[in-house]
């Protein structure tokens, strides 16, 4: 006979079904079609859940069920144990013997997004294959999840603060000068040697809160230039987006500048290994027990020791590294 103190926390996972109806489905009648159930029968069953876990988990916002940031918490670990559920039922009715690797990885928005890539490559080449899930966010909210073993590891452009509450192990793959780089047609438009031809030219930067863009302004600042910044961004694929329009310049880091110069079809306008972007793999254990973690800080550590991807030769690249296209 189990004990009453087991017996009170357990958890009823018909509730949580229930719940997790409403939070995907959006309100409680499509909840209730789709569960063929009726809306009052729900409502009840949520209720009991609140009162189980002593916290409200929805408000109203006018007609509508909002999540309060306790259900979004446990709507999280609802996805989670209902994804195992369905692995489960895969596994068991073909491979009985086996079972699906997971990782979970958390991705900064800033960091390049072209080389995590190539960090997650050999990830995704494993057999039998690993089911990855990767999160972008801001580092603040990543270390949290990261701490609450929600992420198996993160990328990043940063170390964690010093003023971070949560245990990290921060492994540096490396760092990485900057490129600027345009589309053709507003690179034929600039004038002049780099970096004079980046002065009154419409800039695509990071947002001010990152080291990169603290040090682009310092940069800018040493060597007599004050471009046109024009827009501002926290997800650095993105502005690669916006740039291929001709709406302005973006840098690169100069690690993957071939690949994005062959992907985005852009031109290099210049250099400099004055700016730095500072590559970090972070994890809450010292050592690494989670084997696919492990290729990750393996594949990390090949990346910084300059073993990444090499992209086809550009076409006069090379001029393209230390002066812009003359003017037609």
């Amino acid at each position: 006979m189990e004990s009453a103190d087991f017996a009170s926390e357990w958890l009823n996972y018909h509730h949580l079904r229930y719940f997790h109806a409403v939070a995907r489905s959006g309100s409680v009648r499509r909840a209730s079609e789709i569960l063929h159930t009726s809306q009052p029968s729900i409502c009840a069953q949520v209720k009991q859940l609140e009162a189980a876990l002593g916290e409200t988990l929805y408000r109203r916002s006018g007609r509508s069920l909002v999540l309060t940031d306790f259900g979004r918490l446990i709507y999280g670990y609802a996805e989670e144990i209902f994804a195992l559920g369905r692995e489960l039922l895969t596994i068991t009715k073909h491979t009985p013997t086996a079972r699906i690797q997971r990782l979970h990885v958390g991705v900064v928005d800033s960091f390049p997004k072209l080389l995590s890539l190539d960090i997650l490559r050999p990830v995704f080449a494993q057999e039998p294959p690993v089911r990855v899930t990767c999160q972008e966010g801001k580092l603040d909210d990543l270390l949290g999840q990261l701490a609450a073993h929600r992420l198996d590891a993160l990328l990043a452009d940063e170390p964690p603060p010093s003023s971070a509450k949560v245990r990290t192990f921060t492994h540096p793959i490396g760092t990485s000068g900057i490129t600027f780089c345009a589309a053709p047609h507003l690179a034929q438009n600039l004038s002049g040697r780099f970096p004079r031809n980046l002065h009154g030219a419409r800039m695509l930067l990071p947002t001010a809160n990152t080291a990169l863009r603290r040090e682009l302004e310092q940069w800018f600042r040493a060597v007599q230039v004050e471009p046109l910044v024009i827009g501002e961004f926290e997800d650095a694929a993105l502005a690669k987006i916006v740039a291929t329009e001709g709406i302005g310049i973006t840098v690169v880091p100069t690690v993957v500048a071939a690949e994005a110069i062959e992907r985005y079809g852009f031109v290099a306008l210049g250099r400099t290994e004055e700016c730095q972007t500072k590559l970090y793999l972070i994890t809450a254990e010292r050592r690494i027990e989670h084997p696919i973690v492990a290729v990750l800080a393996r594949e990390a550590e090949r990346v910084r020791k300059g073993g990444g991807r090499k992209p086809k030769p550009q076409p006069n690249s090379k001029a393209a590294r230390h002066r812009s296209p003359s003017p037609r």
